[in-house]
């Protein structure tokens, strides 16, 4: 049984971090200050640069301030930026979770804020070792998956062995997500057919329509150089591997960044903002997907990577699952699972898909991943505008 930290909405986390978040861009150095001292110790920093406002960051920020893995929260802000911070303040709090906001330009400076950030976080950081564990089930774990660096191997190994991993825990009632409709352009029918309900094999074949058209948009599909030196060189090449991360389980849902999927099961985190192409590319890098999915509750996030992504994620941890077996010989110390077995005949795909399930428990339980381990605590947040989903999309349809 893992063992979590129980919040007033009755959801738990495998982590009891302090977010420190950061309002516009000219409080990032601050905010940077005063997690310093505390980055080993449980501080993670987030944040918007932006300083005109935005309905899906001020979204995100209220997500993720109060994401099961966040024990408390501490605001910075400039003073003139038009992030609503009030509301923020006021939300986090509502949560039950400790929370303070610092305004720099009333505060003094730099100076004063750094010192006065500092002080808090080291209180509450103290406070939170003693906060009490509870029983957590596995049907309460909401699991993300994403892939980067891709190559050739990547749709042959660790994709399809997180599909499993993905399986295993949708058959314990677990939420899991998948996401990347850029990177799922044609496979869109095949995700159809494994809807709940007609309605919403509509609803996925309309949102990877929606995806194709941005990238036409932009003329460039999501796949780059390093994809292409690694084996891949379509677009519907790299589909069939994004397409193996989702597993075999029916998909229950769609959702989009911020909206806490209704229940156990498989869903698909739409990624691409709705309207006209405003803000350039969805996906600018794997780290905006990632704190997507956190944003939709992932306690935790699978990254599958064939060339060797390094990255991990402020407040959820992130597994790393290695597909080319070279890759994981020069790059052990940052992969969590060596899936490159595969191709050479020492496990075979349930075999992998069942170390990384045990691992996610393990996880879940506390115990570090490489990532966490070196420290890193990568976060992004743009602009993008997204439409309220249709009834179609949720698991009640009929």
């Amino acid at each position: 049984m893992i063992q979590g930290y129980l919040r007033q909405d009755g959801r738990k986390g495998i982590r009891n971090l302090v977010a420190v978040a950061y309002l516009v861009e000219c409080a990032h150095h601050v905010a940077r200050e005063i997690v310093h001292p505390h980055r080993e110790t449980g501080a993670h920093l987030i944040g918007f640069p932006g300083c005109f406002p935005n309905g899906y960051s001020q979204k995100m920020m209220e997500r993720l301030c109060t994401h099961p893995n966040v024990g408390a929260v501490l605001l910075v802000s400039l003073g003139c930026e038009c992030f609503n911070r009030t509301a923020l303040l006021e939300t986090v709090r509502a949560s039950g979770r400790p929370a303070e906001l610092i305004v720099i330009q009333e505060t003094g400076g730099t100076r004063r804020s750094v010192d006065a950030g500092r002080a808090w976080v080291a209180r509450t950081l103290d406070a939170l070792r003693a906060a009490p564990r509870v029983d957590m089930a596995v049907d309460e774990l909401v699991v993300g998956t994403i892939c980067g660096g891709s190559d050739a191997t990547s749709g042959l190994t660790a994709n399809p062995a997180m599909g499993r991993a993905f399986d295993f825990l949708v058959e314990q009632n677990a939420t899991c997500i998948f996401e990347e409709t850029g990177e799922l352009i044609g496979m869109e029918h095949w995700m159809a057919k494994r809807a709940q309900h007609p309605a919403l094999g509509e609803e996925i074949v309309r949102t990877v329509a929606k995806a194709a058209r941005y990238y036409d948009a932009y003329g460039h599909a999501s796949i780059g150089p390093g994809n292409a030196d690694g084996g891949l060189t379509t677009i519907e090449e790299k589909s069939l591997g994004a397409y193996a991360k989702s597993g075999q389980s029916v998909i229950s849902g769609i959702i989009k960044p911020g909206d806490t999927p209704a229940g156990g099961g498989l869903y698909l985190l739409d990624v691409v903002p709705d309207g006209e192409p405003r803000f350039g590319f969805p996906n600018i890098n794997d780290n905006a997907e990632i704190a997507e999915l956190i944003a939709c509750g992932s306690h935790l996030i699978l990254f599958s990577t064939g060339r060797g992504s390094v990255v991990g994620s402020a407040l959820s941890p992130v597994i790393k699952v290695c597909a080319n077996p070279d890759t994981y010989q020069r790059m052990r110390d940052d992969m969590d699972v060596d899936a490159g077995r595969i191709l050479e005949g020492r496990a075979t795909l349930d075999d992998v898909g069942r170390e990384i399930y045990d691992l996610i428990l393990r996880v879940a339980e506390g115990e570090p991943t490489r990532s966490e381990a070196l420290g890193h605590q990568e976060f992004i947040l743009t602009y993008k505008t997204f439409e309220p989903l249709g009834p179609a999309c949720f698991p009640t349809a009929a």
